[in-house]
């Protein structure tokens, strides 16, 4: 499989954070709209029998990648044991991975350190409004929905497996195209999720020399597979997934909830064998979606091999 990394530049506000589940589902509404429904089934063929046609990481901080996700006490403390600064250091320049695990913490910065800083939430005032009268009506009942806001010198990394034998990566690169001219996630409608990609390049993700677990860049569902559980960790939350496009006319846009595990997981096989992504395909069969039977959800994300010590080594 190819690995490839697309560099984009936001050109609006977001209203879902480009996480690599809800890109990928994106990206497979994008193919079927420029390839057509049939070859989209074909791609996704075999995608919860461990043959994905491509895996997406999160949009990432150019140059960086997540912080795994380990207790505090596996890293080398910072000078002076600041835990509130540890905290705030989440993001580990690509030039220090070869760099021992125990260490990251001293080489990761904050968010507010970033080339262009960090994305700001800030809530955007809403209100329903009655269209057949063009007022709020008697219940005038305003809401607040989030929104992230990009510095004007940020870029993002997302980095994509491709299976370039079922699709080419020219095929990827204009799917991505139509994304950021048409937009990302919730309101692209009226202007958000809006971004250029800037570059499209093959790369070689980096791996630890002597790596026995996975730092994961997309959330994903290791539910059931082979791992050493004392040495996994992960923060989990459930996607309450919507679909997109066309899928919101089709009666009921919801799908059913999924329980993933947060980029920047950290887990331990059984065995340990390089790989560019762990995790599985979930849905079909109307598992997900009574709308649209064949709906599947990422549960796949790319990893890196990283070289996880004992606890007792981190002092």
């Amino acid at each position: 499989m190819l690995t490839l990394t697309a560099r984009i530049t936001p050109l609006s506000s977001f209203g879902t954070h480009p996480m690599g589940d809800t890109l990928f589902g994106q990206l497979c509404w994008a193919l079927r709209n420029r390839l057509g429904e049939e070859r989209l089934t074909q791609l996704l063929d075999g995608y919860t029998a461990g043959h994905p046609f491509a895996v997406v990481s999160d949009a990432l901080p150019a140059g960086h990648l997540p912080r795994p996700t380990l207790p505090g006490h596996w890293f080398n403390p910072l000078p002076g044991d600041d835990r509130k600064a540890a905290k705030k250091r989440v993001w580990l320049p690509v030039e220090h991975f070869d760099a021992p695990v125990a260490d990251w913490l001293n080489h990761c910065c904050a968010a507010s350190e970033l080339p262009g800083g960090s994305a700001l939430s800030n809530p955007h005032p809403h209100n329903a409004i009655d269209r057949r009268t063009g007022t709020t009506g008697e219940g005038f009942a305003p809401y607040s929905m989030g929104r992230q806001w990009y510095g004007t010198d940020a870029a993002l990394d997302i980095h994509i497996i491709l299976d370039e034998s079922r699709l080419s990566a020219a095929d990827l690169e204009r799917a991505l195209g139509d994304i950021g001219e048409l937009g990302f996630g919730r309101d692209a409608g009226i202007g958000l999720g809006r971004f250029r990609v800037d570059a499209f390049n093959t790369v070689v993700l980096p791996t630890q020399a002597d790596a026995n677990a996975w730092l994961t860049l997309a959330p994903c569902a290791p539910q059931g597979l082979p791992w050493d559980s004392g040495r996994c960790f992960y923060t989990v939350f459930t996607r309450f997934g919507r679909h997109g496009d066309i899928g919101v006319h089709l009666g009921n846009p919801f799908k059913a909830p999924v329980l993933l595990a947060n980029a920047g997981a950290v887990l331990a096989p059984v065995g340990y064998q390089g790989k560019p992504f762990v995790g599985q395909g979930l849905g079909g069969s109307g598992v997900l979606s009574k709308a649209i039977p064949d709906t599947v959800h990422q549960g796949y994300a790319p990893v890196l091999g990283i070289r996880l010590s004992d606890r007792e080594e981190a002092t």
